[in-house]
């Protein structure tokens, strides 16, 4: 961590679970974190990542939920068109 980073922390004074600092500890030992502070950092980008993941996923769901038969249709048309054209790609690389 840049001393820059380490000027704009706060201090916090709180109390965790047992299984908590376990899971912290956990992201020390597997080099994940340098420390209990990064730690917690890390668990909790990870958590604001699966909320905005969430989020996402009720927030497509509800734009499809109030789609018309028209935008319904288009929308399927779209669909197969990428689907076609994005044969053969590996997005995994």
């Amino acid at each position: 961590m840049s001393t820059g980073a380490r000027l704009t922390r706060r201090k916090i004074s709180t109390t965790i679970s047992p299984r908590t600092l376990e899971y912290l500890e956990g992201l020390i030992s597997s080099d994940q974190a340098q420390n209990l502070a990064e730690a917690l950092d890390v668990a909790i980008d990870r958590l604001m990542v699966h909320e905005n993941c969430e989020r996402l996923a009720q927030d497509t769901a509800a734009y499809f939920e109030k789609m018309t038969d028209a935008e319904a249709a288009a929308e399927q048309k779209l669909e197969a068109a990428l689907s076609q054209t994005s044969e053969g790609i590996d997005f995994e690389r």
